[in-house]
């Protein structure tokens, strides 16, 4: 039999930078973590990890055993959590992950409204250029812009959103006009950088103006919504985002939209956690009267009483 001490230390190593660092979240000495998983191969007869001078990767086994490692840590928690009675508590920490710009500017809000009315919730918010890993225990809930196709998760799409491009007026006085698509080709764009974007839906410049010189490249929608604040070019924006600023405007707003779906995500055996789903439920309800604001209908946003 595996010993859950063990399993324990291998994910978390599996999970940090090195010794010191798994060490440190585990709270014991970088030696005895070490020691430990030595340990554990012997037990499980395979070499886990492969050590050299970068630290720790894992080995094929060590990646097979990652995925039933973290079924047995879903199962101990879920399994401490009934027998605690903490999944009927309206109490407890809920850790949030989203993308940067939606949960900076639309969830954040809301969020502050919710721990107002559940005072003994408190909820972690991770608002990221990146997708959150519930597998890895980074969050309870996520909000992403894919549905996953595998894992043992509940999925529902939380709302559908819109981007549009936009610029200031400063920007479109100055520059060539802009009377159709075929003439983006000769104006400068910000955008997300090619090798880093995290996700295949972020890569709607090309079916628009797929020539034109990108002056400005980030991994951050907000620093991309910064930019174009200042007028040196133009940038496709939610418009949830881009209608925050007086300073930007839409351009060719009838021929350039894009139409993208926000999915709320949990692993199933924490979805009927009371906590977690009072926020799930909360989410929903928040945002079936904003869909007008998410599709640039609206520049404002509802609140729910």
């Amino acid at each position: 039999m595996l010993d859950w001490d063990n399993l324990r230390v291998f994910l978390e190593l599996t999970r940090s930078q090195g010794l010191v660092d798994a060490a440190k979240k585990l709270g014991i000495d970088h030696s005895t973590v070490s020691r430990r998983i030595k340990r554990f191969e012997d037990q499980v007869g395979s070499q886990l990890f492969d050590r050299n001078n970068h630290g720790y990767s894992l080995t094929a086994d060590g990646y097979r055993l990652v995925e039933y490692a973290e079924k047995i840590e879903s199962t101990v928690y879920a399994a401490a959590e009934e027998l605690g009675g903490h999944n009927r508590l309206l109490s407890g920490q809920v850790r949030l992950g989203a993308t940067e710009g939606f949960g900076t500017f639309v969830l954040a809000p809301h969020i502050a409204h919710f721990c107002a009315r559940n005072p003994h919730i408190s909820v972690d918010m991770l608002p990221m250029p990146r997708f959150v890993n519930l597998s890895k225990r980074e969050a309870d809930i996520s909000v992403t812009i894919e549905r996953p196709v595998s894992g043992n998760y509940v999925v529902t799409k939380l709302a559908d959103y819109a981007l549009k491009l936009y610029a200031t007026p400063a920007y479109l006085d100055g520059h060539p006009p802009v009377r159709s698509v075929d003439d983006l080709e000769s104006h400068a764009f910000i955008g997300y950088i090619d090798d880093l974007v995290f996700s295949e839906e972020l890569r709607y410049k090309e079916n628009i103006a797929p020539e034109a010189f990108r002056a400005f490249r980030s991994t951050s929608v907000i620093a991309q919504y910064t930019a174009a604040r200042s007028g040196q070019a133009l940038a496709i924006l939610p418009c949830f985002l881009a209608q925050q600023s007086d300073d930007l405007v839409p351009v060719l707003p009838d021929e350039v939209e894009i139409k993208r779906s926000f999915w709320l995500v949990a692993a199933s055996e924490q979805r009927h956690v009371a906590r977690v789903s009072a926020l799930w439920s909360y989410l929903r309800d928040c945002m079936e009267p904003n869909k007008e604001f998410l599709m640039g209908k609206s520049r404002q946003m509802t609140w729910i009483k």
